[in-house]
C-alpha cells in the first residue's frame, strides 16, 4: 500500500527537493507551507507521515506538532536547523518521533522515513499472553491499548514499542543501545537524546511520580529496567 507524506515547509526549494526524493521511491506526497495549512490538510485526508519544519509563519512547527498530538499520534519527524539542539530537544518533548537537521542527504532522508514508517507497524505478539500487568499498568497486546489503572493512556507507535521492550524484558537491565537498537534501529545507536527524551515522555504518561518511576526505573552507568513487581 502506497504511503501519504505530508511535507510542511515555508521554503519552496526544500518543499521541490523533498518531494522529489520522495516520490523516486514511490511515495505519494502532500504539501503544505504553514502550520495551519497541514493540519487543514490533515484533518481532511490520511495521512501516513509528516515532515514538519520548525521555522514556519502563521504556526510553527512546534506549535502544530503539540497541536496535531491533541488528536492523533500520526509519525512526526521534525525538520531543525544545524546546530539547534534546543529545537530537536523540544520537538522530542512535543510528541515528535524522530528529527532530521538540514542540511540532510536524501539517503539519510528517506532511511529515517523508512524507520519511522516501520516503527509506526503494530508490533506482533503471536504466542504470548494477551494482557501484562505491572502494578497500576496494564497491557493489551491484542490491541496494543495501554491503561494505567482505569484510564487509557495514549502512546504513539515509538513510545509503545518503548514500552513493550521493558515488558519483555521484565527485571533485565537494558543499555541504552539495546534500547537504541531495537526501537529506533542500528543506525540510531548512539543516538541517546531521543532515547532520554522518549523515556522521560513515556514517565510522564505512565507514573504517578515521574520523578521516583516505578515502572521504567534508571541503573545508573548500565541502563534501565522494569522492576519485578514485589508480591
Amino acid at each position: 500500500m502506497v504511503k501519504r507524506v505530508l511535507i510542511v515547509d515555508d521554503e519552496p526549494r526544500y518543499l521541490r527537493l523533498l518531494e522529489a526524493n520522495l516520490r523516486t521511491e514511490n511515495y505519494e506526497v502532500v504539501t503544505a507551507q504553514d502550520g495551519q495549512q497541514a493540519i487543514d490538510i490533515f484533518s481532511s485526508q490520511p495521512i501516513d507521515l509528516i515532515l514538519l519544519d520548525v521555522m514556519m509563519p502563521r504556526l510553527d512547527g512546534f506549535a502544530t506538532c503539540q497541536r496535531i498530538r491533541e488528536f492523533s499520534n500520526v509519525p512526526i519527524v521534525i525538520l531543525t536547523a544545524k546546530g539547534e539542539e534546543q529545537d530537536r530537544v523540544r520537538g522530542l518533548d512535543l510528541g515528535a518521533d524522530d528529527y532530521l537537521v538540514k542540511p540532510f542527504s536524501a539517503t539519510e532522508l528517506l532511511a529515517r522515513v523508512r524507520a519511522v514508517l516501520r516503527r509506526a507497524t503494530p508490533p506482533t505478539d503471536s504466542g504470548q499472553a494477551r494482557f501484562f500487568s505491572h502494578d497500576n499498568l496494564r497491557i493489551d497486546f491484542a490491541r496494543a491499548e495501554v491503561w494505567r489503572g482505569e484510564m487509557a493512556v495514549s502512546l504513539s507507535a515509538t513510545e509503545y514499542r518503548l514500552l513493550l521492550q521493558f515488558a519483555h524484558n521484565l527485571g533485565k537491565i537494558l543499555t541504552s543501545e539495546d534500547l537504541l537498537t531495537s526501537v529506533w534501529g542500528p543506525e540510531y545507536k548512539t543516538d541517546k537524546e531521543i532515547l532520554w527524551v522518549s523515556i522521560a515522555r513515556l514517565r510522564q504518561k505512565l507514573e504517578d511520580d515521574a520523578h521516583t518511576p516505578k515502572h521504567i526505573v534508571t541503573r545508573s552507568g548500565l541502563g534501565y529496567l522494569m522492576p519485578p513487581v514485589e508480591s
